[in-house]
């Protein structure tokens, strides 16, 4: 029998956690070996989601309380972090020290600044020593920083949808030195699984809603990456929406071309950067992407316009936020360090 690699989840009663799961106990290279929740130690993994009875070894899998060693000792030689920032780093400084890889679905690693984390998460960062280790791991921009990574730092839902379109014309050249607008609406989901009032049905329903305005903290990231791309800072104002829908993220995102630009110019440059890449399809010009066709998978779907009254590139970008936004991404990430074909277990109906 083929040896598997064996990982472990903490936090695997989140929404993100429960997508890893679905992911995990169906990929044919890996061997989940344990998964963790302080609320439900104790339970059966069947118990929480009957979903998964019968798929993989999900009837074998009880929930326990988060403990590095006895993740170590479980054979784990991989763990998924689905906790909250500011948690996850607890997490990762044991698991690390014991010899684990770390894929953490959270924002404690993305940031390169501890004093820009602490602008946007309001408190010290808790383990400042590994940012300069940590990679910010967008599979299509940083595969092989990926593969030799230990500790890997899972991009946001939205700068996923906000990044994959913007960075392939920055790094062309093909975008002035001007303020992007993005306007983006997602899915329920991406507040995470928890009770709120804002957040329950009779609230959500027939409803669409703006919030975290002016400052949503994943601008933070999104500044930095698109700085890196571009050479230079890129000033960005970004909206987030609320929509009635369990998950999805659309991004539209308006920026100011260089003089003279072509349509062959810019589908050349997501040619070049994206031709190879398995999970983004370029839909190409005047091509709106749908939700509806990303959900439930790792991929996001791109098209773009041409506005010449205005002078604007229009882009437009889809992906489920829990799916290519989280899950369906750390797993990619997982096949990049364990040198699997990119796309294993991730191609599901």
């Amino acid at each position: 029998m083929e040896n598997k690699v064996k990982v472990a989840v903490v936090g695997a009663s989140g929404y993100s956690g429960m997508e890893l799961l679905r992911y995990l106990l169906l990929h044919p290279k890996v061997e989940l070996v344990a998964v963790t929740s302080r609320s439900l130690a104790g339970k059966p993994l069947t118990s929480e989601f009957p979903r998964f009875r019968r798929v993989g070894n999900a009837d074998a899998l009880t929930f326990t309380a988060p403990d590095a060693q006895a993740l170590k000792d479980s054979g784990a030689a991989v763990a998924f972090l689905a906790v909250p920032h500011g948690v996850a780093a607890e997490y990762a400084i044991p698991l690390l020290a014991l010899g684990l890889k770390v894929i953490d679905l959270s924002a404690d690693f993305r940031l390169r600044d501890a004093a820009l984390y602490k602008e946007f998460y309001h408190h010290e960062h808790p383990a400042p020593e590994l940012l300069d280790e940590a990679v910010y791991a967008l599979p299509e921009v940083r595969a092989e920083a990926i593969k030799a990574a230990r500790l890997i730092a899972c991009p946001g839902c939205y700068p996923t949808s906000i990044l994959l379109p913007l960075i392939p014309l920055l790094r062309a050249g093909l975008l002035q030195d001007s303020p992007i607008s993005v306007s983006s609406m997602s899915g329920a989901s991406g507040a995470g699984r928890k009770e709120a009032v804002s957040l329950l049905f009779s609230e959500v329903q027939n409803s669409l809603r703006s919030y975290s305005v002016p400052l949503h903290r994943h601008l933070s990231e999104i500044g930095q990456e698109l700085a890196i791309a571009a050479g230079r800072p890129v000033p960005l104002s970004f909206v987030p929406h609320l929509v009635p829908v369990h998950a999805g993220i659309i991004s539209t995102i308006f920026a100011k071309p260089v003089a003279g630009i072509t349509p062959e110019q810019i589908e050349a440059a997501y040619e070049e950067a994206y031709a190879d890449k398995p999970f983004v399809r370029l839909l190409g010009r005047n091509q709106s992407p749908d939700t509806k066709n990303v959900a439930g998978t790792n991929f996001i779907d791109i098209g773009w316009a041409l506005d010449m009254r205005s002078g604007q590139l229009i882009l437009m970008s889809a992906e489920d936020n829990i799916g290519k936004g989280a899950s369906g991404q750390a797993v990619q990430n997982l096949n990049l360090i364990c040198g699997f074909e990119e796309t294993t277990g991730l191609i599901l109906a």
